[in-house]
């Protein structure tokens, strides 16, 4: 009995200790060190924004330097940043939407307002089969743009083209999937 007593008194030593280390740190900290999104001014919404726009800009970095594109074939490469840049922000309006959606729900649940509990299941599916639409439309218009630029590639460069694009599949991974 003993040994359990002392047992539980270490163990909520250290959960408190840990309690207090960890609010002495957040205390401590100041905005420079301040998590993404809790800076002054700034919300996680548009720190997320901030993060889409980077990501964006490195990965059209890294597609064009993954190509070792000619003087040639760098004429047609304008067309296809714009397609994959326009993909992009539609992406991004997509998840603002969402976000947005999504706290107006939470907000509707705290009131325990239930007349506003969000769209129905056929508003749902009209609001995905518009966003469907929106993404096979920017898609085709990325196929048009780089189509040139395809064209002109070499089987190495078309080979890196198709794993550094990764437009098929969630989260980029269908060309893994597909190839083993």
């Amino acid at each position: 009995m003993m040994k359990k007593v002392l047992a539980a008194t270490i163990a909520l030593s250290l959960t408190g200790a840990g309690v207090a280390l960890a609010q002495q740190g957040a205390a401590q900290q100041g905005p420079a060190q301040q998590g993404p999104g809790q800076g002054p001014g700034r919300d996680r919404m548009s720190w997320r924004a901030e993060d889409a726009a980077a990501f964006t800009d490195a990965r059209i970095a890294g597609l064009k330097a993954g190509l070792k594109l000619t003087p040639e074939q760098e004429k047609n490469w304008p067309a296809v940043e714009a397609a994959i840049r326009d993909l992009a922000k539609d992406r991004a309006d997509r998840m603002k939407t969402r976000m947005e959606r999504m706290a107006a729900l939470r907000e509707a649940r705290r009131d325990r307002d239930r007349a506003q509990s969000g769209p129905d299941a056929i508003a749902r599916l009209r609001q995905g089969a518009d966003a469907m639409t929106t993404r096979a439309a920017n898609l085709k218009k990325l196929a048009d743009a780089a189509e040139p630029l395809y064209k002109s590639l070499d089987d190495g460069q078309k080979h890196r083209f198709g794993m550094l694009l990764r437009t098929g599949g969630r989260g980029g991974h269908a060309h893994w999937q597909r190839r083993g």
